[in-house]
C-alpha cells in the first residue's frame, strides 16, 4: 500500500497510524494518532456502515434516509489482529483495516477483492463555512461498471462520468445535464461478476467521480458533514438494490387506481374544461383513472385555496368526477404567499413556522404567487401543522391524492434557483443551514404531505407524488422525472431514467409522457405511450403552451394506438400490482435493466434500451422517428414474441419488426402472466374471471399473482390472496401447481388459462388427479381452459 507521506498534497489531511481499537458489540472503533476515529458497524452479513470522525469528534448520529423498519442482524463477527492490520469476518465478507493508513479492503470469503480504498478517507478544512470537505477514494477495478444515482439524464453505465447531487429545478434539461431534481447518493459497482453498493448518506452537496479524472480511481466527496457511507455486498446486482431499499425504506402498497392511466396538464380549468376532458375519455372508451389540477385551481396560486370563479363548487365537481370513475389529484407547492389576509400565511407567522436567514429575517423568494415564505419542514411541529392543512381537502372536499411540486425548493429569478445557503433549519433539533438541509427539504415536505393525506384519507390508502427527493423518499411518495421535453432524445432519457431510478431503490416512478415542454407530433406521442404504460407511474403531463396533449389530440390513427396500449396497461394491472407487492415487501425493483437481469453476460453491462418489466416481460421501445422496427438485444433464455408467439432464443442481437401500432415485446418462456378484463377505470367492473397467459416451457418456472381489496388496509391483517404457481413442462405434458396464501376471497370463481407454444396436441386434462372432459377445452388460436380458482394441480397431457 502507498504510505500517507507520499500523499500529503493539495492541503488534504489523512489518518495515520492506528493507536487504539475497541469493540462494542456490533460497532468497532479504530483511532489514529492524529485524531481520526473510524467506526465500523456490522448491520447484516452483507452490509456495513463506515463512519469517520476527525479530532476525535463524531457529529450527532441522525439520518432522514435510514428506515427504522430495516432488517438488522448477522450470524457471525470475528475480529483478529496481525502486526499490520485488523481483520473482520462475517459469513459473507472479510474486511481488512490497515494499521498504518486506516485504509479498507473488502473481499469475499474466498479472498477475491470486492472493493478497496485507494487514498481512502481524507479531508480538507472548509475555511469559508467551517467544518470539513470530506473525501473518499477507491481503486477502480479492471472492467468495473457503475450504476444508480437516481435520475441522472445520461447513459445507464456511469463509468467515466463525474456527477453531483444537489436537487435542482431544471426546466427542459438536456442529455448529460447535471444535477437534476433528485439527490440519491447510492451507486452499484460491478466487476468480475461481483456487485456491491455504496450509499454515501450525506445531505450536503455530494460529488461522484467514476474514473473520470483518474481512470483507476473512483471517488466521492461532500461539501460538509461526515464521511458516512454504507457498503452492501451482493454479489448479485439485484440483491444489492434489494438490501439498499430495505436500508432506506420500502413504500406501502398504493391503491390499485394509482397504477392506472392518469391525465394532467398545466392547467385544466375552469370546471367545464375538466368535465369536457373527463367526458371525452369515456366517449372514446380510453381508460383513465385520474385527472390532475395544476396551480390554476388555486386562488392567486395560494396553496389550500380554490379559485371560486373557475371552480365554484369543488366538492360537487370532485364527487361528479368520481361518479364517472375519475379520481382528482391536486398540486400543492411549498411557497406560501406573503399575504396578511391569507389564513395559511397567518398561521405560519403566528407559530414561527417559516425559515429564516442567518441573521434573522425571513427567507423569502419569488414563486408563482409572487413573494413567498417557506415552511421549515425539518421541524416536526411544522410537519404536523402542514399535515393538518390537508384535512379540508381530503375529508370535506373529497380530493383523492396530492402532488407536491417546486419542492427543491425552487425559487425564481435568482441564480441559485433555490433558497440562500445561510437559510436556517431546525433539522430535528440539530440546527443547521440550507447547505445541509437543501437536499432533504422536498423529502420532508412530502413526508408531511404523506402523513396528512394518509390520516385524512383513512381508511383508504394515500397516494402522493413528489418532484424533489433524497434517498428514502420512496417511503412517502411516487415521483416523476420533472420538466422534460417533447423530443426523441427525451423519450430515450425517460427510458434510461426509469431504469436508473429503479436501480436506486425508487421504483414508483414515471416521466411526463409526451414531454412537458414543447409539443410532440403524433408519432412521438404514440411511441412514448407505448413506453410509458410499462412504467410504474403512468401519466401524461404537459405545459399546455404549444397545444393539447390528450390521447385524441392527434389523428384518429394515433388515438387508436394510444387506446390499444392503455387497454394493455389495464389488462396487465394484476401483473403490475404483483410487481408492486414484491417491491413493497421485499424491495425488488419493478423494472430491471438487463444488467440486473443477467449480470454474467457482459453484453448487458452497457445496454440502455431494453428492460425487464417485473420478472418476465421484456420491453424495448422504439426511440427513433419513422421506424418500422429496430435492432435489440434479447438476453439469455428463450422468449416468446408477445404479438406472434414466435419462440426466440436469447443471448443475441436481432431485428424486430414494430410498426407504429406495435412495440418489441417478449415474454419469458414458462411465464404465467395474469390479466384482468379491460376497464375504463379501476373498479368499473367486477372481475368475474382471472385470465392467465401460460407460455410453455420444457422445464420449470415460478410465477406469482397478488390480489387484495385494491384499497384500504385489510391486506395488513392477512386479507390478501397470493397465488404461487409452479409450471413444469415436459415434451408431452404441462403441469401447473398452485400454492395459495392469505385469507382474501376474490370475486371470481374461475381462472382461465390460455396456452401459448404448447409442443404437443392435447390428449387429456387432469385437475387434482381427476380427468376432465375435453369438451371443456377450447381449440383453435385461443387454446384455453377454465378451472376452479381453488385447484391444486392442473395437468395438460399430450396424445
Amino acid at each position: 500500500m502507498i504510505t500517507n507521506t507520499e500523499l500529503e498534497y493539495k492541503g488534504n489531511l489523512y489518518p495515520n497510524q492506528i493507536v487504539d481499537f475497541s469493540q462494542d458489540v456490533d460497532k468497532l472503533y479504530f483511532t489514529s494518532e492524529n485524531g481520526v476515529v473510524l467506526q465500523i458497524t456490522v448491520l447484516r452479513n452483507s452490509a456495513l456502515r463506515f463512519r469517520y470522525a476527525t479530532e476525535y469528534n463524531f457529529e450527532p448520529d441522525f439520518s432522514y434516509a435510514i428506515s427504522e423498519k430495516g432488517i438488522r442482524g448477522y450470524d457471525k463477527l470475528v475480529v483478529s489482529e496481525t502486526k499490520t492490520e485488523y481483520l473482520l469476518e462475517t459469513i459473507r465478507m472479510k474486511i481488512l483495516v490497515d494499521k498504518k493508513t486506516m485504509r479498507i479492503q473488502i473481499s469475499d470469503p474466498e479472498g477475491n477483492i470486492i472493493n478497496e480504498d485507494e487514498i481512502g478517507f481524507h479531508w480538507e478544512e472548509n475555511y469559508e463555512y467551517g467544518g470539513n470537505t470530506v473525501k473518499m477514494s477507491k481503486i477502480t477495478q479492471t472492467g468495473e461498471s457503475f450504476y444508480g444515482l437516481g435520475d441522472k439524464a445520461m447513459h445507464s453505465n456511469l463509468k467515466g462520468k463525474r456527477v453531483s447531487n444537489w436537487v435542482t429545478d431544471q426546466y427542459a434539461y438536456g442529455k448529460d445535464q447535471d444535477p437534476l431534481y433528485k439527490a440519491v447518493p447510492f451507486y452499484v459497482g460491478l466487476t468480475e461478476n461481483k456487485a456491491y453498493g455504496i450509499f454515501f448518506d450525506n445531505t450536503f452537496k455530494t460529488h461522484f467521480d467514476f474514473a473520470h479524472e483518474r481512470r483507476n480511481t473512483t471517488s466521492f466527496w461532500a461539501d460538509g458533514g461526515e464521511m458516512n457511507y454504507y457498503f452492501i455486498y451482493g454479489p448479485d446486482v439485484s440483491k444489492v438494490v434489494r438490501l439498499y431499499t430495505d436500508l432506506t425504506g420500502k413504500p406501502e402498497l398504493p391503491p390499485l387506481w394509482a397504477l392506472g392511466f392518469q391525465q394532467s396538464k398545466w392547467s385544466y380549468f375552469p370546471e367545464s374544461n375538466v368535465k369536457e376532458i373527463a367526458k371525452k375519455f369515456r366517449d372514446l372508451n380510453i381508460p383513465c383513472d385520474a385527472i390532475y389540477l395544476d396551480i390554476d385551481y388555486m386562488d392567486g396560486f395560494r396553496c389550500f385555496t380554490w379559485d371560486k370563479t373557475k371552480f365554484p363548487d369543488p366538492k360537487r365537481m370532485i364527487s361528479e368526477l368520481e361518479e364517472d370513475g375519475f379520481k382528482t389529484v391536486v398540486m400543492i407547492d411549498p411557497g406560501i404567499k406573503v399575504d396578511r389576509d391569507y389564513w395559511v400565511y397567518q398561521e405560519a407567522m403566528e407559530n414561527d413556522y417559516f425559515c429564516k436567514r442567518g441573521d434573522g429575517p425571513y427567507m423569502n423568494g419569488k414563486v408563482w404567487p409572487g413573494k413567498c415564505n417557506f415552511p421549515d419542514f425539518t421541524n416536526p411541529e411544522v410537519r404536523q401543522w402542514w399535515a393538518e392543512l390537508y384535512k379540508e381537502f381530503m375529508t370535506e372536499l373529497g380530493v383523492h391524492a396530492v402532488w407536491n411540486d417546486m419542492n427543491e425548493p425552487a425559487v425564481m429569478e435568482v441564480p441559485s434557483k433555490t433558497a440562500p445557503l445561510d437559510t436556517r433549519h431546525y433539522y430535528e433539533g440539530n440546527p443547521t443551514t440550507h447547505r445541509k438541509a437543501h437536499n432533504i427539504y422536498g423529502m420532508q415536505m412530502v413526508r408531511a404531505t404523506y402523513n396528512g393525506v394518509k390520516k385524512h384519507s383513512y381508511p383508504k390508502r394515500p397516494f402522493v407524488i413528489t418532484r424533489a427527493a433524497y434517498s428514502g423518499t420512496q417511503r412517502y411518495a411516487c415521483t416523476w422525472t420533472g420538466d422534460n421535453v417533447a423530443t426523441w432524445e427525451h423519450l430515450w432519457l425517460a427510458n434510461v431514467q426509469m431504469q436508473r431510478m429503479c436501480m436506486s431503490g425508487y421504483s414508483f416512478v414515471g416521466s411526463d409522457i409526451g414531454g412537458f415542454a414543447e409539443q410532440p407530433n403524433g408519432e412521438l406521442f404514440a411511441r412514448w405511450i407505448q413506453l410509458g404504460i410499462f412504467h410504474p407511474f403512468c401519466r401524461v403531463h404537459s405545459s399546455g403552451d404549444h397545444g393539447d396533449q390528450e390521447p385524441w389530440s392527434f389523428d384518429s390513427g394515433v388515438t387508436d394506438v394510444v387506446r390499444k396500449f392503455i387497454e394493455l396497461r389495464y389488462q396487465l394491472l394484476p401483473y403490475l400490482y404483483t410487481m408492486f407487492y414484491e417491491y413493497s415487501n421485499n424491495g425488488i425493483a419493478m423494472l430491471k435493466s438487463l444488467v440486473m437481469f443477467d449480470q454474467e453476460d457482459p453484453q448487458t453491462h452497457f445496454r440502455t434500451d431494453e428492460f425487464i418489466f417485473g420478472h418476465q416481460i421484456l420491453v424495448c421501445p422504439i426511440q427513433e422517428p419513422n421506424a418500422q422496427g429496430r435492432r435489440m438485444y434479447v438476453p439469455r433464455g428463450n422468449w416468446y414474441n408477445f404479438w406472434t408467439d414466435e419462440l426466440i432464443k436469447g443471448g443475441r442481437e436481432m431485428w424486430v419488426d414494430a410498426d407504429i401500432d406495435s412495440i418489441p415485446l417478449f415474454v419469458k418462456e414458462g411465464a404465467m402472466i395474469p390479466k384482468y378484463p379491460v376497464q375504463q377505470y379501476v373498479g368499473e367492473k367486477d372481475i368475474d374471471q382471472l385470465r392467465i397467459e401460460v407460455y410453455y416451457k420444457n422445464g420449470i418456472e415460478n410465477s406469482t399473482v397478488y390480489e387484495d381489496g385494491q384499497d384500504g388496509y385489510d391486506y395488513t391483517k392477512g386479507r390478501y390472496s397470493l397465488r404461487n404457481f409452479k409450471l413444469q413442462g415436459k415434451p408431452a405434458q404441462l403441469s401447473i401447481q398452485q400454492y395459495k396464501d392469505g385469507t382474501f376471497v376474490t370475486d371470481y370463481e374461475t381462472i382461465e388459462f390460455k396456452f401459448h407454444g404448447l409442443s404437443f396436441e392435447i390428449g387429456g386434462i387432469e385437475i387434482d388427479s381427476e380427468k376432465v372432459s375435453l369438451e371443456d377445452v377450447k381449440y383453435g388460436e385461443d387454446l384455453s381452459i377454465q378451472v376452479s380458482k381453488n385447484f391444486t394441480v392442473l395437468r395438460v397431457l399430450g396424445k
